[in-house]
């Protein structure tokens, strides 16, 4: 008993040591890409600089990334004139794989495809979905690997929190 609740301690206290944000100064720079939007317009992520980002790596076939897409567009419609841009990155291997589910869920942000993974591999996604909230400047603020009900949550004090810096 007492090491399964040492365990327990260990993984709350890994959870919110992931969530603490990186201090402004020491904060990495998103990295610099460039991919196709949904419209098939190439957008860049550094001509977003200026906005509060919310950055989701997410695919098809992923169960969490398909629960958390609907929260994703709710967030978007409540910040999206506020200097909050939400942008989902698709790493399914053809881009009409994810079509079902964003027709299905409405979603309206900003849908960019990275067929390739080039863009999760410079992001260092070693998980699905993993977030990215990218301040103003374009650095890194926080990162979250996976989802759970309620991260939206934590997701929406963060974007607030950098909007009022």
């Amino acid at each position: 008993m007492k090491h399964n609740g040492l365990r327990t301690l260990l993984v709350g206290w890994l959870m919110v040591a992931l969530m603490v944000p990186a201090v402004a100064d020491d904060a990495p720079m998103a990295p610099d890409i460039t991919l196709a939007s949904r419209s098939g317009k190439n957008m860049r992520l550094a001509e977003m600089r200026g906005e509060v980002i919310l950055l989701n790596f997410w695919a098809s076939w992923c169960g969490p990334c398909r629960e958390e897409m609907p929260k994703l567009e709710a967030l978007h419609q409540k910040y999206k004139d506020l200097g909050v841009r939400i942008v989902g990155i698709n790493l399914d291997s053809e881009k009409g794989l994810s079509e079902p589910l964003l027709q299905s869920t409405g979603v309206s942000f900003t849908i960019l495809y990275d067929p390739t993974g080039s863009a999760g591999e410079k992001f260092g996604v070693s998980a699905m979905p993993s977030t990215f909230i990218i301040d103003r400047d374009g650095k890194i603020r926080y990162h979250h690997k996976g989802y759970q009900s309620g991260y939206e949550k934590t997701y929406e004090e963060q974007l607030k929190a950098l909007l009022r810096e």
